[in-house]
């Protein structure tokens, strides 16, 4: 599609679309549909989390996204979205955004290699699980270890698994996960939990759940697939093995939101806060996905945060029309604020 798809170095689009996960390609697609001409930065592994796909890509199937009563593996949906954002015009970048710029209008936003300008900038970043970066971790992610138990708890019916951390997401996804699981273990490197009193008691009740206090995970072991932890006793040093079919990392999110600290509003974990949905504190800035929830964080309400957020910036553009100067040469770059 010719036109600003074609955006380069300095070019100017209607919208930019910062993240290429499910919201941001639901975006994408509602707002090609809408013949905005949108570019898409969908990230790419490096230093700044936005991961190309989200989190999507490091799940293996996908069972519970409407429409795939088969399931579907997580890197082929996100293809899905790709083809059908990219076939209604949508510009898909292979890069990640270094820099963004709010206090002036057009928006500007930084690669590596190049300087993109919105009129309307949809940020859909997403949110990073913390990692407890040890050996193995990586290795079986997907392959037996998993942040997401509400994703992947149903293929640890009848199994032991083991959920990682002490705080309200860990107790979370222990609970999810025994309604699936014949024992769930909680391990956690201290005494006793941060969950709050509530989730704390609703663990402690339940029959399926044990506890390995005072113990961190040294490493993830595993033969093509995760088998079990090594773990060591932080009072007195001992090591021990445990077999588990399944790991759960449940320590927490951490929204991809530092290039906008300090020029929006953020709640008090980093996540944008929006009003009337999807809008920002900035005018013109819309959120999706998992930078602006830190409540559901599935792929199917990332997509529908994705198409409140392109249809709220549509219609956002079509309120605030570009006024062409009488002198040509006039900066057009007025804040809308």
């Amino acid at each position: 599609m010719p036109g600003r798809s074609e955006t380069k170095e300095g070019g100017l689009s209607e919208v930019i679309i910062v993240g290429g996960g499910p919201a941001g390609l639901t975006a994408a697609v509602y707002t090609a549909r809408a013949l905005l001409d949108p570019v898409v930065l969908e990230g790419e592994l490096g230093p700044f989390g936005q991961q190309p796909g989200g989190q999507l890509m490091l799940t293996t199937e996908v069972e519970n996204y409407p429409g795939f009563p088969e399931g579907i593996l997580g890197p082929d949906l996100i293809g899905r979205f790709r083809t059908q954002a990219e076939r209604f015009g949508a510009k898909l970048v292979g890069a990640a955004a270094t820099a963004i710029n709010l206090q002036k209008h057009p928006f500007e936003v930084q690669t590596a290699d190049s300087i993109y300008y919105a009129r309307a900038l949809i940020l859909a970043m997403g949110a990073s699980p913390k990692r407890l970066g040890v050996p193995g971790e990586s290795e079986y992610m997907g392959m037996g270890v998993s942040t997401c138990a509400t994703c992947d708890g149903a293929f640890f019916r009848n199994r032991k698994v083991a959920v990682i951390g002490g705080g309200d997401s860990a107790m979370e996804e222990a609970l999810f996960l025994t309604r699936f699981a014949d024992k769930v273990t909680v391990i956690h490197r201290r005494d006793a939990l941060r969950a709050s009193k509530i989730m704390q008691e609703r663990a402690f009740a339940n029959p399926k759940i044990e506890f390995v206090w005072n113990s961190k995970v040294l490493e993830i072991m595993g033969e093509q697939v995760a088998t079990g932890v090594r773990l060591e006793n932080v009072k007195t040093g001992k090591v021990t093995e445990i077999p588990f079919d399944g790991i759960f990392v449940a320590i927490g999110h951490a929204p991809n939101t530092d290039l906008v600290k300090g020029q929006l509003e953020l709640d008090e974990l980093g996540y944008i806060k929006t009003r009337d949905f999807t809008r920002t504190s900035v005018e013109g800035v819309f959120a999706a996905g998992d930078a602006a929830d830190r409540r559901y964080r599935q792929a199917v309400t990332a997509a529908g945060l994705g198409c409140m957020a392109a249809i709220d910036a549509s219609r956002w553009l079509d309120e605030n029309p570009v006024i062409e100067p009488e002198d040509k040469n006039a900066d057009t770059s007025r804040d809308r604020k």
